[in-house]
């Protein structure tokens, strides 16, 4: 029975050890502070997309520590409202807000793009009775997708940037 006891204290000494987490946003200049740093946002056209260059520049410029910018990332936006769930009269019972970004990494030196890839997050909303309620559940929606789509980006720059861009 002791013998059990005492390995598992010693394997959970060992974990922290062998704990490879480390912070993205750290003002530490590492490869990911350093690469995130460097990237500036061009401008995201409508609602959503302001809300989504608003948290990519929150999350980019904590890391940036006076650097001057290296990338320029260009998102394009799709963002989509369908409607399902249909009760016996027609209307719609719930909606799925879709929004899809598809983002590129451009080398401000050689004007080439680095990194292109794709993120998306989903939303159910249900539809009530009052509009208004509709309405504040779509916005409400429409930014924990900015949210979710800027750490996807972020993060998917992070491993580029570890993988050695």
């Amino acid at each position: 029975m002791r013998r059990p006891a005492a390995l598992l204290l010693a394997l959970l000494a060992l974990l922290p050890a062998s704990c490879q987490l480390q912070p993205v946003y750290s003002a530490s200049r590492g490869t990911e502070a350093g690469l995130l740093g460097g990237v500036e946002v061009a401008p995201i056209p409508e609602r959503t997309g302001f809300l989504v260059h608003d948290q990519l520049v929150t999350r980019l410029q904590s890391t940036r520590g006076g650097s001057k910018a290296r990338y320029r990332l260009t998102v394009v936006l799709d963002d989509r409202i369908e409607g399902f769930g249909v009760r016996g009269d027609n209307s719609i019972v719930r909606e799925r807000r879709t929004l899809r970004a598809r983002y590129t990494l451009t080398d401000l030196e050689t004007g080439r793009p680095v990194l292109e890839a794709v993120a998306g997050a989903d939303a159910g909303i249900d539809v009530v009775s009052s509009e208004y309620a509709v309405v504040a559940a779509e916005v409400t929606a429409s930014e924990r997708l900015a949210e979710a789509i800027a750490d996807q980006i972020v993060g998917r720059l992070a491993i580029f940037a570890r993988r050695g861009s």
